[in-house]
């Protein structure tokens, strides 16, 4: 596994470990537990699992954006000049 999936699946569990601290709910007094802690357990799981795959692949995306973005600032310093603005020539 390369470094950056090593770095971006634990990004990925850190923030949904925060996420998973901030809806637990002992902070709401358990106002809102359930008569079946198993069932809200269940819950919290499946929600942290889904959570952890929802922050990976967002990651990857923006990596890939950033990857884009790179290879288009580098097609223009290539080319040496900059693509026209759509206001030139505008009066």
């Amino acid at each position: 596994m390369s470094a950056q999936r090593i770095i971006r699946m634990s990004l990925a569990i850190l923030a949904s470990g925060a996420s998973l601290a901030l809806s637990w709910p002992y902070w709401r007094d358990f106002s809102y537990w359930a008569e079946s802690q198993a069932m809200w357990l269940v819950y919290f799981v499946v929600g942290f699992v889904l959570a952890v795959y929802v922050f990976y692949v967002y990651l990857g995306s923006l990596r890939t954006l950033f990857e884009h973005d790179a290879l288009a600032r580098a097609g223009k310093a290539a080319r040496g000049k900059t693509p026209p603005s759509s206001k030139e020539g505008v009066a």
